[in-house]
């Protein structure tokens, strides 16, 4: 019996089950591929008390972040993100050199470096010892820490109290959801903002977005859950914004419920009301998600078996967290797709989970010439299609999943 982590009903109903999985960032070096490695149940379920839809929790966060292999700086387009975000944030809550912006689960300093440059103080809070030794070494000031209420309250106690709490794409990591949400109440000044961008869970159903089921990812979120989170713990949303990232995100923003200097924008009521609209609020809807995902892998397999039985080379671009519950799921391993390739040096020379596929240097796809390049970061889609034109010259083409395969 699975118990819910907001409300500890239990859970019954089932939103997506993808079969059995590693875990998504647990890539492989050449030594360990004739070792055993774990694999985990992928069977998200949604509460049918409160509606948040959620993994259970088969490892710990100390075992899947405490040494990680994402790092956010390897992406120009999540750059460009992190410095709009710094300088939206600077004009809107007019930030000085007085002011302290604490980022949760910072990385390697992707954003907060952007604060630093235009003078207003930071830290960061990021539980990845690896990552934040590279964070430190551009001068970012660094807690190696899981944040909570534990840490909310030290940080009040030494006088480290946030004008504004960021918190991108971090909430859906947390099993204890509760605590650390607990946290930004304590760590936050009596007129701060907080700032959390999610996934839109309406966007995963709406977009077919299946692949970003993965362990790492504990909760799946809708403002109309998040309202009622933050409220349980004294903090109120006063607005939110429809962001692109990842394949269509929330921007939320969040205060004290008594902070008077804060009124809730209109934006907040049209969201509820879509979510409502869709069906959100009714557990149908999460009921039929599961038929557009079996849909998705028929499609995919017979992509992968037409293009071996013609002949076709299909190599991969990157080596992210979703592509490895796409590529489990669906049973695609070298026999497909021979290789992979990643941006960053510290995927490089691995292998991905479950699949053993190698990933290299985008430079092996220029020397492959490959008929197709699979894109498995496909939020990144432009970006990857733009770096990578030259396979055009050979006749190649570009291969992205979701919402539905699609090959240009």
């Amino acid at each position: 019996m699975f118990h819910c982590r907001f409300c500890q009903s239990t859970l019954s109903e089932t939103f997506a089950d993808l079969g059995m999985s590693p875990l998504s960032n647990s890539y492989l070096a050449s030594t360990q591929l004739q070792g055993m490695e774990r694999f985990y149940p992928l069977h998200a379920y949604v509460c049918s008390s409160c509606l948040l839809v959620q993994l259970p929790e088969f490892e710990t966060p100390e075992q899947i972040f405490s040494d990680y292999a994402y790092f956010s700086s390897y992406s120009d387009s999540w750059l460009r993100h992190a410095d709009d975000y710094a300088q939206a944030m600077i004009k809107r809550w007019r930030l000085t050199p007085e002011s302290l912006v604490l980022e949760i689960a910072s990385n390697d300093g992707y954003l907060l470096q952007y604060f630093k440059q235009r003078g207003v103080p930071v830290l960061g809070v990021e539980p990845a010892a690896n990552v934040a030794t590279v964070a430190m070494e551009k001068g970012i000031p660094t807690d190696v820490a899981f944040f909570g209420e534990k840490k909310g309250r030290q940080l009040a106690a030494s006088g480290k109290l946030a004008d504004l709490i960021a918190a991108n794409n971090v909430l859906a990591h947390v099993p204890d959801i509760n605590d650390f949400v607990s946290g930004f109440k304590r760590a936050l000044k009596p007129t701060g903002c907080i700032t959390v961008e999610v996934p839109h869970l309406f966007r995963l159903m709406q977009q077919n977005q299946f692949d970003t089921i993965y362990h790492e990812h504990f909760s799946y979120l809708s403002l109309t859950f998040v309202s009622k989170l933050f409220l349980s713990h004294g903090l109120r949303v006063f607005d939110v914004e429809e962001i692109s990232t990842h394949g269509g995100s929330l921007r939320i923003y969040g205060c004290h419920q008594d902070d008077g200097t804060k009124t809730s924008s209109k934006a907040v009521g049209t969201i509820l009301e879509l979510e409502r609209e869709q069906g959100l609020l009714d557990i149908g809807t999460y009921r039929r998600f599961a038929e557009q995902v079996v849909r998705t892998k028929c499609d995919l397999l017979e992509f992968f078996v037409q293009a071996h039985r013609a002949g076709k080379r299909v190599v991969g671009y990157g080596a992210p967290a979703k592509g490895n519950t796409l590529l489990n799921y669906c049973g695609i391993g070298p026999e497909f797709m021979p290789f992979t390739v990643d941006r960053s040096p510290h995927k490089q020379g691995l292998f991905l989970p479950g699949t053993h596929i190698p990933i290299r240097e985008p430079e092996a796809v220029l020397n492959a010439k490959p008929d197709y390049l699979f894109i498995l970061p496909w939020n990144l889609r432009q970006e990857i299609s733009e770096q990578m034109a030259a396979i055009r010259t050979w006749g190649g083409k570009f291969v992205v999943p979701i919402p539905k395969l699609e090959i240009f």
